[in-house]
């Protein structure tokens, strides 16, 4: 092969190779609501934003926080699938190398008496050796961009991986601090209706020993007895719900939940709500995890319909190979026991029975329904935190309102009972008082624990904190841990 076009033909393939089928990826475009301040921008989602949960102020929460991130085996199977990913992209990146192998052999053989005869004489056996040493070198030469878009849908799949190993991280520390402001939600009940069976059983007592001296009729007994039991059946059931609540936070700790244990405090008011800066921009939405996943996953979807395209194109591969070989082992590696070879191969398509336009076309529509899952991802975002603002403006108000009505109904409660004792009422107005008493007690407490598990809610939905609002208390963020690229 002359030196000539040696030299042209690797001129043009260097040419081509600068060529690149396949659309470049762009964002698609989003409609956002008004109230947002939306600009476009490369997500942020592996921004490290501190430890959100602080901000409740709740040494437990941090304790549990961290004893989650240590333990969580769903964490830790998310970091797996991040090291898959970029192990795939790593390969993919090997495609821009030429590989070279060897296969050192060695052969005794013999030929046979009776084969074709060559040249008009009869051949004659030979027993000998074969020792062989090459060397193979093989590239394909980037004609169309192949295996630059290959390359670039592992990568972006590689960083979708490792978005979605911080939405596992995200969701499990929301998981956490929603399940801790439950249980203590449900330490706060428990102290309620404690509280509530000690008073029944009190009542119940003073009941038997008025009807017992004859002073009040058997009637009043039976309905002290009676709100005595639906007190202690509550009671259960509370318990029982705080127990669930407790194997859930083990199980989300990653500890046996026969040996995990939070010791009880009612202290649910101890759990600071933080402030919501006014105006939220929608650029903190950029920290969601999901939200960069869906993108980096279009990215991919973007990139492979340029490796798809690049099938209706020849595809140029060089191959060279020297080395070593002798029929004596003593001469293998004498100068005249060289061997070598190069030449190109061309492939090209000419039918394929409509495989290559079928995946272009697989190709194409996956990446329409990237770009529709990205859109509905956004637009849930954007849900997402209007209904956890929604949530703490109303739940806020809710909360006042039941704290004046419980105030109200323990008045309520006392003034029936005396009204009882000086004989003005009978006792079924003291029950419907207690019961009024009780419901709207819990129901406080169940609204003060809503209102922590919304802006948890509203921490999720942003991807982490929002900035410090005007008297200086800032609003926290999620730990995220920086990504590499491979």
């Amino acid at each position: 092969m002359k030196p000539s076009f040696l030299l042209a033909l690797g001129s043009a393939a260097l040419a081509l190779a600068g060529c690149t089928l396949g659309p470049n990826y762009e964002r698609p475009p989003m409609a956002v609501p008004a109230d947002y301040r939306w600009k476009p921008a490369e997500p942020r989602d592996a921004e490290p934003k501190g430890p959100w949960w602080e901000v409740y102020g709740d040494a437990e929460l941090n304790r549990l926080q961290t004893e989650a991130l240590n333990g969580s085996q769903t964490l830790k199977a998310a970091i797996a699938r991040v090291e898959q990913a970029r192990a795939r992209a790593r390969v993919s990146r090997a495609d821009f190398f030429p590989s070279l192998t060897t296969s050192p052999s060695w052969q005794r053989y013999r030929t046979s008496e009776t084969s074709a005869p060559t040249g008009g004489f009869r051949s004659e056996s030979i027993t000998a050796n074969d020792f062989s040493l090459p060397i193979d070198l093989s590239y394909e030469v980037d004609l169309w961009g192949k295996v630059r878009r290959a390359f670039e849908s592992n990568r972006a799949e590689f960083l979708a991986s490792a978005a979605a190993y911080q939405q596992v991280l995200f969701t499990l520390q929301a998981d956490v601090a929603s399940t801790y402001t439950s249980l203590r939600v449900a330490d706060q009940e428990i102290a309620t209706l404690e509280k509530t069976v000690a008073l029944r059983q009190d009542s119940l007592r003073i009941f038997q020993q008025r009807f017992d001296s004859g002073l009040t009729s058997e009637l009043d007994a039976s309905r002290a007895r009676t709100e005595l039991a639906s007190a202690q059946a509550e009671l259960a059931a509370a318990r029982r719900s705080r127990a669930d609540l407790e194997s859930t936070l083990a199980v989300l700790c990653g500890q046996p939940a026969a040996d995990f244990r939070i010791a009880p405090t009612p202290a649910l008011a101890t759990i600071r709500v933080p402030d919501i800066a006014p105006g939220l921009p929608s650029a903190l939405l950029e920290r969601r995890p999901d939200v960069a996943e869906a993108e980096r996953r279009l990215a991919a979807r973007n990139a492979e319909i340029g490796v798809a395209l690049a099938a209706f194109f020849p595809s140029l591969r060089l191959t060279a190979g020297g080395g070593l070989q002798s029929a004596e082992l003593a001469d293998l590696f004498q100068w005249e026991s060289r061997i070598w070879s190069f030449g190109p191969q061309i492939t090209l398509p000419i039918f394929a029975g409509g495989r290559n336009k079928a995946a272009l076309e697989e190709a194409r529509a996956a990446h329409d329904e990237a770009i529709a899952e990205y859109r509905q991802t956004v637009l849930n975002a954007f849900q997402e935190v209007d209904d956890a603002l929604a949530a703490i403006r109303f739940l806020g108000e809710q909360a006042a309102a039941l704290a004046e009505a419980a105030a109200a109904a323990r008045k309520s409660a006392e003034l029936s009972t005396t009204r009882y004792k000086n004989g003005v009422v009978d006792y079924l107005e003291v029950i419907d008082a207690e019961r009024s008493r009780l419901e709207t007690e819990l129901q406080s407490v169940q609204i003060a624990g809503e209102r922590i598990n919304a802006t948890i809610l509203l921490v999720k939905a942003l991807g982490g904190g929002w900035p410090a609002v005007p008297d200086g208390t800032a609003g926290g963020a999620a730990v995220l841990t920086t990504q590499n690229t491979p």
